[in-house]
């Protein structure tokens, strides 16, 4: 699966993120939920929602020729 999950913390319900380490990355936060997920070289990451909350990340993915 592309999508992985972030760890809040949850003493203090917090985010903690180094930037340096998600470089070309995707983060979705809903519902008290964040994964992150890679973007392709060349191509299209569509975050489809309903209702104001996420349902599926779908790529869409070529190469340069």
């Amino acid at each position: 699966m592309r999508l992985t999950d972030l760890i809040i913390d949850p003493s203090t319900m917090r985010l903690e993120l180094d930037i340096m380490e998600l470089n070309n990355k995707a983060i979705v936060i809903c519902d008290g939920k964040v994964k992150v997920a890679d973007l392709p070289q060349h191509g299209e990451t569509k975050i489809i929602t309903h209702q104001g909350k996420v349902k599926r990340v779908k790529w869409d993915e070529g190469e340069e020729f």
